[in-house]
């Protein structure tokens, strides 16, 4: 496989167009590009200059340079897509809404449900992850005090514009690492998955880690290895700590192959000590004790008889069809993508140069981040579609790579006469890939909007109630999970209201009050009995019975039952 190959430093875009035009033969730098040896897919390095006139070789090359759309363009492709998202997207997991909405609205206006886990006794989330996300909402709301729903909007399409900017950096790396054609097949399908649609503007500690992936593995690609560590720990502590599995493999390229230990170490370090000190500081502050939230999520979730399989299990296939569901059957060949590029390599051995599509990484290493997460997932009982989140872009890149690899095979074996460049024999073949998954993509976005919107347009009707400024109780029954947030209603005259039905687990509370007898503490700080670890029910969250509601959100369908009425059947209560 040979030792890594060597950039030039501190090159620029425009350094790294000249790059890709001397690889593929035809440009500045290189005198009588085309083809090499009398074989036109022969790859050969190239000496091309950097901006600053200093002398850099290439790695591997092409014969003719594909077009690819510049970071500008590709960001304002992306962004048009992620801000689609932001307002079509429903919230499709109630953890969403009550892990993050809701303490983030209870920060922003003093108001909020709180569930087990913010409870001083458990602590197992981080404040400061929902201070990163609610402070740019804070401002908004101060400069233009606008209905809470809109502040809820603007966080959604500020998550999406941070998004793009990742997935740009991704982008470039991907350029980097395994050229043109790869990238822009990644870049198709970042923009028309269906799973970057519904994982892009979610308010999820498993989309922070998504963020953080495109930001680590690009830095990784563009070789920065300082900044692949920082942003894996900042997705570790901050985020998410089971992604520390995305960043082995760059531990391992770091430390064992480049046998760089000193600037692992170091890097660490750094990361460690800038990340959990303001971290532990204000987690600490808010809970009343000393925590450290990162932890006791592992140990609540690793070393405790109960876990997370208290919410449920789901048998192996799930991951599966969820895959096919979000990326259709780009996500079945990302699965394969290591098999194929074998098979690839070994058919093409006599006409290519590389081992493998990286420049500087094999494909097993390249590729291994992805492996690694599906296969610790995919082996544990309790499976939600979120858990995926994070590897969502290198899906996308794993099928990239393997449409790629089947276009040079089409050409290799198929095309008699090699007189050109294989994308000028087999774009369309690219083309037919790409518009088949856009299509399918396209199809199960549309799906899950027309038939989930209607959730979202009543929260909006509900947003949209007259406020008199005095208290007022909105009632859910068994649509509880179904909640938008607090961000729905009016103001915080309006407060939500559990009727019991026949869910029999626990439901959040509202943050206590503190009394006046207790100056400085904070409702964060408030520990309470009836909160616990186990998902039993807790009637303290129900209120006595419907007339105490003003307004009540149900759907009327067929599971009727003692605890789950026909409200809209009864006489007292009006349709609207």
């Amino acid at each position: 496989m040979g030792g890594p190959r060597q950039r030039g430093p501190g090159r620029s875009l425009k350094d790294l167009k000249r790059e890709i035009n001397a690889r593929n033969g035809g440009g500045e730098g290189v005198p009588g590009g085309g083809r090499q040896g009398g074989r036109h897919d022969r790859h050969t390095p190239a000496e091309v200059v950097d901006g600053n006139g200093v002398p850099y070789t290439t790695g591997q090359v092409q014969s003719a340079e594909p077009w690819t759309p510049s970071p500008y363009t590709a960001f304002k492709v992306l962004l048009s897509a992620r801000l689609g998202a932001a307002v079509w997207s429903g919230i499709s997991d109630c953890d969403e809404t009550f892990n993050y909405w809701e303490p983030a609205h209870h920060l922003l206006y003093g108001q909020g449900l709180q569930t087990w886990e913010y409870d001083p006794r458990f602590a197992l989330r981080s404040y400061l992850y929902l201070l990163v996300h609610a402070i740019p909402g804070w401002v908004y709301a101060k400069l233009v005090q606008p209905n809470p729903m809109l502040v809820f909007y603007f966080l959604r399409c500020l998550f999406g514009f941070v998004c793009a900017l990742c997935e740009v950096y991704f982008y470039r790396g991907v350029l980097c690492e395994f050229g043109a054609n790869v990238g822009r097949l990644c870049l198709a399908l970042l923009v028309f998955s269906a799973g970057m649609f519904i994982s892009s503007t979610a308010f999820l500690p498993s989309t922070t880690s998504m963020y953080l992936t495109l930001l680590s593995i690009g830095a990784w690609f563009h070789q920065q290895y300082k900044l692949a560590i920082f942003f894996t720990a900042l997705s570790t502590f901050l985020s998410w700590p089971f992604a520390a599995l995305i960043g082995l493999p760059i531990a391992v390229d770091i430390v064992l192959l480049k046998k760089q230990v000193r600037l692992f170490t170091t890097w660490c370090l750094i990361s460690a000590g800038t990340i959990l000190g303001p971290q532990v500081m204000c987690d600490s502050y808010y809970y009343g004790r000393p925590v450290f939230a990162s932890l006791n999520i592992v140990w609540y979730n690793v070393f405790t008889s109960h876990g997370p399989d208290l919410y449920g299990t789901e048998p192996p296939e799930f991951y599966l069809i969820n895959g096919i569901l979000n990326f259709n059957f780009v996500f079945i060949l990302a699965l394969f993508v290591l098999p194929i590029q074998t098979g690839a390599r070994y058919l093409l051995k006599s006409e290519l140069a590389s081992p493998g599509t990286g420049f500087f990484l094999s494909d097993t290493l390249s590729q291994s981040p992805m492996y690694l997460w599906l296969l610790v997932f995919w082996t544990t009982p309790h499976k939600e579609e979120r858990f995926l989140y994070p590897i969502y872009p290198l899906i996308c890149l794993a099928g990239a790579m393997v449409i790629d690899s089947c276009q040079k095979l089409f050409y290799f074996l198929f095309v008699k006469v090699k007189s050109r460049h294989f994308l000028h024999h087999t774009t369309w073949l690219g083309v037919l890939a790409i518009s088949v998954s856009a299509l399918l993509s396209l199809s199960r976005m549309t799906a899950l909007y027309q038939g989930y919107h209607g959730v979202t347009d009543i929260w909006m009707r509900v947003n949209q109630l007259p406020d008199f400024s005095a208290p007022t109780t909105v009632c859910v029954g068994k649509e509880w999970y179904r909640y938008q947030s607090s961000f729905f209603l009016p103001s915080t005259s309006f407060k939500i209201a559990f009727l019991k039905s026949d869910f029999r687990g626990q439901l959040p509370k509202y943050y206590s009050k503190p009394h006046q007898n207790t100056p400085g503490l904070l409702s964060t700080q408030i520990s309470h009995s009836d909160f616990n670890d186990l998902n039993m029910e807790e009637t303290s969250r129900y209120i006595n019975h419907a007339g105490k509601c003003h307004f009540l959100v149900d759907l009327e369908d067929t599971a009727v039952s003692d605890l789950q009425p026909n409200y809209a059947s009864h006489a007292n209560w009006t349709v609207e």
